[in-house]
């Protein structure tokens, strides 16, 4: 495992429902969650902080998250100076969507694999930003940021993961070989409306 590996996980203040289909850069964030292998710590950081992660993202030899390609990567490019093309990045969610042929939650993922549930929703989030609850914010973003660096090392240890299906509601292997995985752009990039 490279040393210098990060989780992320972005919240945003708007919905696509506010702001329109896959325009990413008007859902603007609200706090990216982090957390540094290198240094074992996790850090909330709010938007008008947003120039303190760009050095974060820049010096990791691995960016870990679920959806990150996706949506977080898209959210956050125009906070950054550099493009995010080419960051060395691995989507927990693409690579599982590789293997079963379908997106699934982080929700499903995390309650099957861990036995532990995301504590909120996205239009949660969203709410309590616009409520200015910063605190429990920042509390369940980095709940979020726990749950998929878990899975991440969960997947590396044990080479599968689970996710409880909706449609037939068991719970159902995936394996998964993310071990040196860097992947930088998905085969095809098939963005979402809404994850909320």
């Amino acid at each position: 495992m490279p040393e210098k590996i990060i989780v992320i996980d972005l919240e945003t203040q708007k919905g696509f429902q506010d702001v329109g289909r896959d325009k990413y850069h008007r859902l603007k964030i609200s706090v990216a969650g982090v957390y540094s292998y290198q240094k074992d710590q996790y850090l909330a950081i709010e938007e008008k902080d947003m120039m303190t992660l760009e050095p974060i993202i820049k010096d990791a030899d691995l960016i870990v998250g679920f959806n990150i390609i996706g949506f977080d990567l898209p959210v956050l490019a125009p906070y950054l100076f550099s493009s995010i093309d080419n960051l060395p990045t691995l989507d927990l969610l693409a690579e599982i969507e590789k293997v079963l042929g379908h997106r699934v939650t982080l929700d499903s993922v995390a309650e099957a694999t861990l036995k532990r549930s995301k504590t909120g929703s996205g239009k949660d989030a969203i709410e309590l930003f616009k409520q200015g609850r910063m605190e429990e914010l920042k509390r369940y973003c980095l709940n979020d940021v726990e749950l998929t660096k878990e899975i991440y090392e969960y997947g590396l240890k044990h080479g599968k993961v689970f996710f409880r299906s909706n449609r037939d509601f068991r719970v159902h292997e995936i394996p998964v070989t993310w071990k040196g995985v860097k992947q930088t752009k998905p085969a095809e990039q098939n963005f979402p409306t809404s994850l909320f």
